[in-house]
């Protein structure tokens, strides 16, 4: 596997986490009862989306550190019923997978990660594995974002993390998150 794969992991990790951060900054003005209040999704709150967002990180999370915590991680649906409970719990999550990312090596990629399924352990290739939860988290990011449409908070700028003219206007959230552009790009 070539070294600009685990750089392109590497770069959606960070993106992953600045998404998050962005979209829960905007949810955090919201009272709790528009954070709770239903609305038309697969999951039919905010509230519910992104705790699901939150706990099938922690699911594959688990997996790719080698652990084997299983569905266990979804036995409560809702573990951070406030948004000032869940963003400090998803930046954690976040750089634990940023930490996954940094720390792979090209071999490391089609490297097989056990997953517990309970009934069965299912086998797949880091690389699969990977794009699967990133796939997730912008699937749901994305209905979680429609959702906010639809209260009084604008929903935030999602999609220029990769736009090098939009870095100035990222670096104070980036200073925030504890890294710069540097940081990401490394070894670009």
């Amino acid at each position: 596997m070539p070294s600009s794969l685990v750089q392109t992991f590497r770069a959606f990790a960070y993106n992953n986490a600045w998404a998050n951060h962005r979209l829960l900054t905007s949810c955090a003005s919201l009272s709790q009862a528009e954070f709770e209040a239903e609305r038309r999704s697969f999951f039919p709150s905010l509230q519910q989306t992104l705790n699901h967002i939150y706990y099938v990180d922690l699911f594959y999370i688990d997996a790719l550190e080698g652990g084997w915590l299983g569905p266990a991680a979804w036995a409560n649906q809702i573990p951070f019923p406030t948004v000032a409970e869940l963003k400090p719990a998803q930046i954690a999550m976040d750089r634990r997978l940023i930490a996954i990312c940094n720390a792979l090596a090209p071999e490391d990629l089609d490297g097989i990660v056990r997953v517990n399924r309970d009934t069965r352990v299912q086998d797949e290739r880091r690389d699969r594995l990977l794009m699967h939860l990133f796939q997730h988290q912008i699937h749901h990011r994305g209905q979680a974002h429609a959702m906010l449409s639809g209260t009084t908070v604008a929903p935030p700028q999602l999609d220029e993390f990769f736009a090098a003219e939009e870095a100035p206007l990222r670096a104070s959230e980036f200073a925030e998150l504890g890294w710069t552009e540097a940081t990401i790009w490394k070894g670009d």
